[in-house]
């Protein structure tokens, strides 16, 4: 496959290799701050399988505000976890991404303190720490809706996106 570059280079490659995969390629230091990546001017994430000749821009952090969505929609994800070791019966809600940082939601019968949020972001660190492998996947909805059954807030979305989608990103 040709693959054209933000600088205007034709990058060949196999088919089938993931953004990240090429990102290695190009350089293992953007690999390492690749945050998502721009295929044919869709976001998309660095799991991301190439499959036909595209253009592609690999973002980072500094590189634009997808970028940084990106990221932020990962430390979102950290938060949560972290909150829910910390925090087993807080209930999740929403945690997106926003133009400058990233919000979650919590249900939990006291508000969090300072200790708490301090707590909270020595758990995140430990967390990327132990490099945990982030994975993808779709369910159908009756499968997310049981992955989900202790989260209602959770369960109230999935049920919500009934007329939609059929299967649920998670």
């Amino acid at each position: 496959m040709k693959i054209m570059l933000k600088d205007g280079s034709i990058k060949e490659v196999e088919q089938g290799i993931s953004v990240i995969d090429l990102a290695k390629q190009i350089s293992e230091g953007l690999a390492r701050v690749a945050t998502c990546a721009r295929v044919d001017g869709k976001v998309v994430d660095l799991r991301t399988v190439l499959s036909k000749d595209c253009s592609l821009e690999i973002l980072t952090f500094d590189s634009d505000l997808d970028g940084k969505k990106a990221y932020w929609h990962t430390t979102s994800h950290i938060m949560a976890q972290a909150v829910k070791r910390l925090f087993p019966n807080a209930k999740l809600a929403i945690g997106p991404s926003i133009d400058d940082g990233f919000y979650y939601d919590f249900d939990v019968e006291e508000n969090f303190t300072e200790e708490d949020k301090a707590k909270i972001e020595e758990e995140m660190k430990k967390i990327i720490k132990e490099d945990l492998p982030i994975e993808k996947f779709v369910l159908p909805k009756k499968e997310a809706l049981e992955l989900m059954k202790g989260e209602p807030y959770k369960v109230e979305l999935i049920n919500e996106l009934k007329d939609r989608r059929r299967d649920i990103f998670l």
